[in-house]
């Protein structure tokens, strides 16, 4: 989908805010009665949350700082 082996995601809230945000709307949306958009949302919460969980965070830091 996307990269998220990024500096921007480098401080631990913003890895759990973008996690958190996908999965709430998620069960807002089922709550709603969207079932389809719900799991979607709460597919995609799921999937960037292994994504942050299997990134190399230090290699990612590493890299910013030899571009400074």
């Amino acid at each position: 989908m996307f990269d998220v082996d990024v500096p921007f995601f480098l401080p631990v809230w913003r890895r759990i805010a973008v996690v958190a945000v996908a999965v709430l709307w998620g069960l807002f949306e089922v709550s709603t009665g969207a079932m389809f958009w719900g799991l979607i949302f709460i597919g995609m919460g799921a999937i960037v949350g292994w994504r942050f969980t299997i990134a190399d965070w230090d290699a990612v830091a590493k890299e910013e700082q030899d571009l400074e």
